[in-house]
């Protein structure tokens, strides 16, 4: 059953769309599998493994943790995104991992030197590859650039417009967000106290822009946050 469901997981994915249906067969074998639930860790940057990975279900963060022992969420890795080793260079001056932040979630996985080999028999996924993470690299630099620039609140309001746009459920200028984020998780993002952030959320609040439940953020207005 596992094989079957690592074919459908590749084959649906934009990255290995240039492979033949004999060439993902193939890939399935040295392709791992795993489920997740919520809070279970998925991987260290400093394990002695390294592997890629590719999200076919659910949400997890990326936490980075500096040299006194400060926790950042880096990231947050969606359905279809790839996370770990990206860079196929393993770098063991970094310090961080991955946790599951929904109920279910699902996770196909290569070791670095198979997804290596992998790139190197197949030049077309290479440069889909590389376009992949230049994408992505450049997003986390924006992000960064982002953080380094602007003061809290518009750090707050940049994060919840650009999750918006990613998951978001519209009705006109209304939007639905599915909540798996605990107001500490958004500090981080934000690189705040929990303190702060649970201050500029009841702001927001109570000037009628948005609602912030556990399970469910409701911005009124996109177009006024």
């Amino acid at each position: 059953m596992y094989e079957e469901l690592k074919y459908w997981y590749l084959r649906d994915h934009k990255l290995f769309r240039t492979l033949s249906f004999a060439q993902i067969k193939q890939l399935c074998i040295i392709t791992g599998y795993k489920k997740a639930k919520k809070g279970d860790v998925i991987y260290f940057s400093s394990s002695d493994v390294p592997r890629v990975f590719l999200l076919k279900k659910g949400n997890i963060k990326i936490v980075s943790i500096d040299e006194e022992g400060n926790e950042t969420i880096k990231d947050i890795i969606q359905k279809g995104d790839l996370f770990g080793e990206l860079e196929l260079d393993s770098d063991t001056n970094s310090n961080e991992y991955a946790k599951a932040l929904t109920d279910e979630v699902a996770i196909c996985s290569f070791l670095l030197s198979d997804f290596e080999n992998l790139l190197l028999k197949h030049p077309n996924l290479a440069l889909s590859y590389t376009k992949f993470v230049g994408l992505k690299m450049k997003r986390l630099k924006n992000n960064y650039a982002n953080l380094m620039s602007k003061d809290a609140k518009t750090r707050l309001v940049s994060f919840l417009k650009d999750w918006s746009e990613r998951e978001g459920k519209r009705e006109g200028n209304k939007v639905f967000i599915e909540n798996y984020l605990t107001q500490n998780d958004i500090a981080q993002i934000i690189c705040t106290s929990r303190q702060t952030a649970t201050i500029l959320l009841k702001e927001l609040e109570e000037s009628g822009l948005m609602y912030y439940g556990r399970k469910e953020i409701i911005i009124e207005d996109i177009s006024k946050l």
